[in-house]
């Protein structure tokens, strides 16, 4: 069994870009109302639009329930942390917790805010 998280999010295109560069991945699907991020063809994140007329999913949620993601973390871990800190910062992500060790997973952590509001943790050694 492998995780497929998907999350709604208000511009599929310019959430995508903003993934592919915090986390160094690549578009497996591409387009204005859904989109697969993957590594290596290993897919890590799908992002499907709010306003999609012709594909909603009942159980997705809705727009206008704010905020987006509560209680959700998106965790991404990653070999180079050092280089997905570096390019969070050239992103201008907006950050929650600066760059620590957490003694409990015994790696380091970087806590963010994605554009859409969702909390995002990439974390790696």
């Amino acid at each position: 069994m492998r995780p497929q998280p998907l999350i709604a999010v208000s511009d599929v295109k310019a959430s995508s870009r903003w993934y592919q560069r915090l986390l160094d991945c690549e578009s497996g699907h591409g387009g204005r109302t859904y989109e697969r991020l993957v590594v290596k063809d290993e897919l890590i994140l799908q992002l499907h639009s709010w306003e999609d007329p012709d594909d909603q999913h009942e159980h997705m949620g809705r727009a206008d329930a704010k905020p987006w993601g509560n209680g959700v973390l998106l965790w991404f871990e990653t070999d180079d942390f050092d280089a997905a800190v570096a390019r969070a910062r050239a992103l201008g992500a907006k950050v929650l917790e600066e760059p620590h060790e957490n003694p409990n997973a015994g790696h380091r952590e970087i806590w963010l805010r994605d554009p859409d509001g969702y909390v995002v943790v990439v974390a790696g050694n």
